[in-house]
C-alpha cells in the first residue's frame, strides 16, 4: 500500500510518497501556487499523483503550535483536508508536523546545500519527514502487535519512545 505525505503551506505543498512496502518515504515534488486561496490546480495535481502512485491514503501535516494548541494555520489545513477527501475520495489523516521544517533545514545544512537553494527543497523534505514519521509509527505499532517489546509513549532520557528488540517484557 502506498501513501502520500503532504506538507501544506501558504503557497506550496511538499509531496512525498512511500515505497510499496510502507517502509520509506521519498520526495516527489513541490506544488507551487500563485495565491493562497487558489487550490483547484493544487488539488488536481495531488489527485493525479495519488492516482499515478496508486496511493490508498494521504497523510497531511498538522501544524499545531509547540504547546499543542491549534491556530489559524490549523484551520486552513482542516479545510484543505476536507477538500482533499472530497476530491480524491481517499482517507486523509492529520499527522503532527511540529519541527519538521526545522529538521528539514538541518538536513540541508548537513548536506551542504547552499542557503539560497534551500527554499527549493524544504517543503519536499518536510513532507518526507512527516510521512516517514507516520511510517515509523506504523512499523513500531506492527512490531508491538507481533510481540516485540516496543513501549510507545514510554520515555528514555531524551523523551523518545523506547524500542527494545528482544528485551524481556518485565524490564
Amino acid at each position: 500500500m502506498r501513501i502520500l505525505g503532504l506538507d501544506f503551506g501558504a503557497r506550496t505543498v511538499g509531496v512525498a510518497v512511500s515505497d510499496e512496502l510502507g517502509l520509506t518515504a521519498q520526495g516527489v515534488e513541490i506544488i507551487r501556487r500563485k495565491s493562497q486561496s487558489k487550490l483547484r490546480q493544487t488539488l488536481a495535481r495531488i489527485e493525479e499523483l495519488a492516482s499515478f502512485y496508486g496511493a490508498e491514503k494521504i497523510i497531511l501535516g498538522d501544524p499545531k503550535h509547540m504547546n499543542n494548541t491549534s491556530g489559524e494555520r490549523c484551520e486552513e489545513t482542516r479545510k484543505f483536508k476536507e477538500a482533499l477527501e472530497r476530491r480524491t475520495r481517499l482517507p486523509v489523516e492529520l499527522w503532527d508536523e511540529r519541527l519538521t521544517t526545522v529538521l528539514a533545514e538541518r538536513v540541508m545544512i548537513e548536506c551542504k546545500i547552499r542557503r539560497e537553494n534551500r527554499g527549493k527543497y524544504v517543503d519536499e523534505i518536510a513532507a518526507m519527514l512527516i510521512l516517514q514519521g507516520y511510517l515509523d509509527y506504523l512499523g513500531n505499532r506492527k512490531r508491538n502487535e507481533d510481540g516485540e517489546n516496543y513501549i510507545y509513549g514510554s520515555e528514555d532520557e531524551r523523551g523518545d519512545g523506547v524500542f527494545l528488540p528482544g528485551a524481556d517484557d518485565d524490564q
